[in-house]
């Protein structure tokens, strides 16, 4: 969808959403050049904005407590391996193994955290041991297959082109020839 008409939907819902703010910044960021028409139907949004015609609605800010309280486990535990013995853990693999067997405990505001903080260690802590426990023993007998495996990155590459070149390296390894 182009500037103009996120503007014209905004105009006419009378909100702008965070998804339509973060399609005008991509538009805006991986654009050469704007046009005459898309800046005035930025001038026309700004105006909308400053004299609320138009509300630019909050992203919701939210954390995951079991995150927090899985990734204390694992890297106690982790330690306590790494300590004893020659083995190396990668922590980020056991929190997702464990996280992905445990219930998520949200919370949108800091008294909403404390109680599900709570929550979890009256209620969850055993649970929490045993699948982080279990995320361990599951990486120490793992296979060692696909040893090309790379973690999840960050793309820090704004044009169009080097994106395009990532995406091949990462689906398609044979695809560029060496030079």
């Amino acid at each position: 969808m182009g500037i103009q008409k996120i503007v014209e939907q905004a105009l006419q819902d009378g909100y702008l959403t965070p998804s339509m703010e973060a399609e005008v910044g991509k538009i805006c960021d991986t654009a050469a050049e704007l046009s005459v028409e898309e800046y005035m139907a930025l001038d026309k949004l700004m105006g909308a904005l400053l004299t609320g015609d138009v509300v630019a609605v909050p992203r919701k800010q939210f954390i995951n407590v079991m995150e927090e309280l899985v990734l204390s486990e694992a890297i106690t535990r982790v330690a306590e391996i790494e300590q004893t013995s020659n083995t190396s853990l990668d922590v980020g693999d056991i929190a997702a193994y464990a996280l992905n067997r445990l219930p998520p405990l949200y919370a949108t505001t800091e008294e909403g955290a404390s109680y599900q903080r709570q929550r979890a260690k009256e209620e969850l802590q055993t649970l929490i041991k045993e699948q982080v426990g279990e995320a361990i023993a599951r990486y120490l007998d793992r296979p060692e297959f696909y040893p090309e495996r790379q973690a999840i990155r960050k793309s820090e590459d704004s044009n169009v082109a080097g994106q395009l070149s990532n995406l091949l390296k990462d689906y398609a390894p044979g695809y560029e020839q060496k030079s």
